[in-house]
């Protein structure tokens, strides 16, 4: 019953079907979405680690996939990160109470002048998924509120995102301001959007260009 459990909510998540009520991208599954599946297994007893790893993360890692191979477009790799963060929003509680640890906080923001957020969103959903506890600091975020949020909550990763190339030159601010305060060396920074690239961020000084949420979990694991 466990597995088949957690099968199925693998299944709903690459389906991107966050309830019962919702359609498939293939159109063709019914019954538990990601939300009663996730209280499924919970009231099974299965391990939180279960439900995230073989259910939640397993599901992203098919729709990772299917992305890279352009078989899936933005609104359906939305739909699956969406039904990821309505299950990881029930598990918290629970991850808490087991205390399974988080791999790290990853802090992130759309800096200064730039109110785009769905890139954003996206990259905070999908990290969230992969276990990592995630804080939305929000979009057009001042340097100064950035600078003082690491000083204070310490988190391991920051993440910044910018969709204009008059925007994203902030984030050299940003990591400037870091270095100015001392705490450069206390947090990971990584960088993404549209006018981003891996030649600008090597040019500011960051430690990790993420050309989508995807790349940026492939690069959190691998120094998390």
């Amino acid at each position: 019953m466990s597995e088949e459990i957690l099968t199925l909510l693998k299944e709903n998540v690459i389906q991107g079907r966050i309830t019962e009520e919702d359609e498939g991208i293939d159109e063709n599954l019914s019954g538990p979405g990601a939300v009663e599946l996730t209280e499924a297994a919970l009231e099974q007893n299965i391990p939180v680690q279960d439900i995230v790893t073989k259910g939640l993360t397993a599901g992203m890692d098919i729709v990772g996939q299917r992305f890279s191979a352009k078989e899936y477009y933005v609104p359906d790799m939305l739909a699956s990160a969406e039904a990821v963060s309505a299950a990881m929003d029930i598990l918290k509680p629970h991850l808490e109470k087991s205390q399974v640890e988080t791999k790290g906080t990853f802090a992130i923001a759309t800096v200064r002048g730039d109110i785009h957020d769905i890139g954003k969103n996206i990259v905070a959903t999908l990290i969230k998924g992969a276990g990592y506890e995630v804080v939305d600091l929000g979009i057009d975020v001042p340097t100064d509120k950035i600078i003082e949020y690491v000083r204070d909550k310490k988190p391991a990763f920051l993440g910044l995102s910018a969709l204009l190339t008059t925007t994203m030159l902030f984030m050299g601010e940003v990591i400037e301001a870091l270095k100015d305060a001392g705490l450069r060396d206390t947090v990971r920074v990584f960088v993404g959007g549209a006018a981003v690239s891996k030649e600008f961020a090597a040019e500011i000084g960051a430690d990790a260009y993420c050309a989508d949420g995807f790349e940026a979990v492939r690069i959190l694991d691998s120094v998390a």
